[in-house]
């Protein structure tokens, strides 16, 4: 049972940061039909924009779990790093996106794949491909006990950075007039601009809230994959796994489908096999299109012909 517990501990730390990913990916979609191959690139951006701000407070070449820096140093990095990645995200819209809003699904798709290609290469120019240590405030060594299960520091404070981004999202979108404008602009376009809603604004918000979103993701995983251009990689596939898991139309889907996703791995990689874990992300997603395309809390459309 203790390590049944650990398992499931480590599986929701893992399915947060898949969840965050997953709802950047999942917000574009469900605004704009954009599979935005670039979210996982941004990401990575946003990441080295931080880890360029700390370098100021904190020395390179760290070992993990050594690679400390204070929070009102790390708070202020974050923070222009998450406004670096709106802004970007914003451009994006509007100077690559919005001209092709009439190109077929797979030409949007192809058009994000080349954004992801640039972007990548532009953090390699930047920064190098060599591996960076990400000065983070938490430690991955010191750990606490829940009765017999262990939780490091690092894990349980990525785990509630996640949850609070999560609801701060929630709040935004349910909670507020830009939430509502952004709801009915997903939900009816014509209606939305016939009710005098500025759909040009809203989807620039969108994309820069998508943007700040996978920033977020990308500064939290730092810590634990380290820092390399193609460090965000396995992360946005799997929160893909998990948008497509919960609904491609669904935020409350794209958390949940990040858990199932995390707990199916750590169950998966405990009990059968850790070297197919990552195997395991694309059967799921064969298996969701195959037995419900729509995803757990996605909705279904059928078309009368």
């Amino acid at each position: 049972m203790v390590e049944l517990a650990q398992l499931i501990v480590g599986g929701l730390s893992t399915g947060t940061l898949y969840g965050l990913v997953a709802l950047g990916i999942v917000l574009l979609y469900r605004s704009s039909r954009v599979l935005n191959f670039a979210h996982g690139d941004l990401a990575t951006l946003a990441a080295f924009v931080a880890f360029t701000l700390l370098l100021r407070v904190q020395p390179p070449g760290l070992l993990p779990g050594q690679a400390r820096v204070r929070w009102d140093a790390f708070l202020p990095a974050a923070a222009g790093s998450l406004l670096v990645a709106a802004l970007v995200g914003a451009a994006f819209y509007f100077a690559i996106i919005r001209p092709v809003k009439e190109a077929t699904l797979l030409g949007r798709i192809v058009v994000t794949l080349g954004l992801a290609l640039v972007v990548n290469g532009v953090v390699v120019i930047l920064w190098g491909a060599d591996t960076k240590v990400f000065p983070f405030p938490l430690s991955d060594v010191r750990v606490y006990r829940l009765g017999e299960v262990v939780v490091s520091q690092l894990s349980l404070g990525l785990t509630a950075a996640g949850l609070g981004l999560v609801l701060l999202l929630y709040l935004l979108v349910q909670r507020t007039r830009v939430g509502l404008a952004m709801r009915a602009v997903a939900q009816d376009l014509g209606a939305a601009q016939a009710l005098g809603i500025p759909s040009r604004r809203i989807f620039a918000l969108t994309w820069g809230l998508a943007g700040a979103l996978g920033a977020a993701a990308g500064i939290l995983a730092a810590p634990v994959t380290l820092l390399d251009p193609s460090m965000m990689l396995d992360p946005f596939l799997k929160g893909f796994t998990a948008a497509v898991l919960g609904g491609m139309d669904s935020l409350p889907g794209a958390v949940l489908g990040g858990w199932l996703l995390g707990l199916a791995e750590s169950l998966f990689a405990g009990y059968i096999s850790f070297k197919f874990k990552t195997t395991l992300a694309f059967l799921i997603i064969i298996l969701t299109l195959m037995l419900r395309p729509e995803g757990l809390l996605g909705r279904e459309y059928r078309r009368r012909v």
